[in-house]
C-alpha cells in the first residue's frame, strides 16, 4: 500500500482516557472537543493552517482568564481523523495511506486547510496524494471502502466518483497494467542448458495472461451501493456483458448462501448457512440484494449460463423475491 509521510517532529502526543495532550512544555490555551474526545492544544498551530478553527479562536468570547474552548461534532473522520490532523498542525510525522486519505481530505475541507493559510496545506498534501492512490488498483479499493465512513463529503468533493471512475478504467484496461502479466520461461527443450544462466536467458517463452475475473473478488469488499455504481461504471466504459454478468453472480455467491447450496424451493433451512462473512446476513437483506443485483444483470440471450439462471430463480423463491423478480428469471430461462 502507498503511503506519504507528512511532518519530521517525533510524536508530541500521548492519549489518557478521554484526552489527548500536547507534551511540548508549553501550557495548553485551547481545548477542543470532537465527539467525546477532548484536545488540549495551543492556538497559534491552530490559527496558522485552519481557517475555521481561526474563525472560532476569534469569534470566542468568555471569562478573563480562562481557555478557549471549542465544540467541532461534525469532524468527518470523528476524533481518530481530528487526531492526525492535530499531529499535522504540529508537524508531527504521520502517513497518510489509501486507508486515511479519504477521511484527512474530508476533514481538512471542513477545516478549512487550503492554501490562504500556509504553503503546502493538507487540502493540497491530501490531493496530491490521491491522485496517487488512483493510480493504483488496490489503493482505489480501499479508499472506495473508506469512502462510507465519509458519505455526505466524499460525495461533494467527489472523491466517490474520481475513484469508481478509475477503478472502471482500470477493470476495463490491458491486464498488464496491473502487473497481472505473468512471463514463464520454458527451458522443458532445453533441459541440459546450463542452470545458471535460467533466470536470465530464454530461447522460448509464453505469456501467461490472467483470468479476466480477478477483479470480482476486490468488488466483494465493497458494499452493495458502492458495488452497483461501479458495475455500472464498468459496463459504461465497454466490459463485455459475459464479465457483467459473472461478476454480478460471483457478488450473490459471496453474499447469497442460498446459492451455494442444493436447498429445494421448500427447504429454507440454508438461508444463512454460508460461510461467517455471510451468515449474519438476515434473510430480508439477501432477498433485497438478489433483487438489486438482477436488475443489473445483462439482457443479451447466453450472457449467463443457464445453470445460474436457474440457481437464482431457485434461490429467488426460496427467499420469496418479489413477483416481476422471478417472472423476469423465468423469461430468461425461457428464451436461452
Amino acid at each position: 500500500m502507498a503511503f506519504m509521510r507528512l511532518g519530521s517532529k517525533s510524536d508530541a502526543f500521548h492519549r489518557e482516557g478521554q484526552t489527548w495532550n500536547c507534551t511540548t512544555g508549553l501550557p495548553s490555551d485551547v481545548t477542543v472537543k470532537v465527539g467525546e474526545i477532548i484536545f488540549f492544544l495551543h492556538k497559534f498551530p491552530l490559527l496558522s493552517r485552519s481557517g475555521l478553527l481561526k474563525k472560532m479562536i476569534t469569534d470566542f468570547t468568555n471569562e478573563e482568564g480562562s481557555n478557549c474552548f471549542l465544540q467541532l461534532d461534525d469532524v468527518p473522520g470523528g476524533d481518530k481523523t481530528f487526531a492526525l490532523v492535530t499531529k499535522f498542525f504540529y508537524n508531527v510525522k504521520i502517513d497518510v495511506t489509501a486507508s486515511n486519505v479519504v477521511s484527512m481530505r474530508c476533514a481538512a475541507e471542513y477545516l478549512q486547510m487550503n492554501e490562504n493559510y500556509g504553503e503546502g496545506n493538507l487540502i493540497a498534501k491530501t490531493e496530491t496524494f490521491l491522485n496517487e492512490v488512483f493510480s493504483n488498483w488496490s489503493d482505489s479499493i480501499k479508499a472506495l471502502q473508506t469512502c462510507e465512513e465519509v458519505k455526505t463529503c466524499a460525495e461533494e468533493l467527489h472523491i466517490v466518483s474520481r475513484c469508481i471512475d478509475s477503478l472502471a478504467m482500470r477493470a476495463c484496461s490491458e491486464p498488464n497494467i496491473f502487473n497481472r502479466y505473468v512471463e514463464v520461461h520454458d527451458f522443458s527443450k532445453n533441459s541440459t542448458q546450463d542452470p545458471t544462466l535460467l533466470n536470465v536467458i530464454s530461447s522460448e517463452t509464453k505469456s501467461v495472461s490472467p483470468s479476466d475475473n480477478w477483479w470480482y473478488e476486490d468488488l466483494c469488499l465493497l458494499s452493495l451501493p458502492l458495488f452497483t455504481r461501479l458495475i455500472l461504471a464498468i459496463d459504461g466504459k465497454g466490459m463485455n456483458p459475459e464479465n457483467i454478468a459473472r461478476s454480478l453472480i460471483y457478488y450473490i455467491k459471496r453474499f447469497v448462501p442460498l446459492m451455494n447450496s442444493q436447498a429445494t424451493v421448500n427447504d429454507k433451512s440454508s438461508v444463512n448457512n454460508g460461510t461467517t462473512t455471510t451468515s449474519t446476513i438476515s434473510e430480508a437483506d439477501q432477498r433485497s440484494l438478489l433483487e438489486e443485483i438482477l436488475i443489473l444483470l445483462p439482457d443479451k440471450k447466453g450472457v449467463t449460463p443457464s445453470k445460474y439462471l436457474l440457481r437464482l430463480l431457485r434461490t429467488a423463491m426460496i427467499l420469496h423475491a418479489s413477483p416481476s423478480c422471478v417472472e423476469n428469471l423465468e423469461k430468461r430461462i425461457g428464451s436461452q
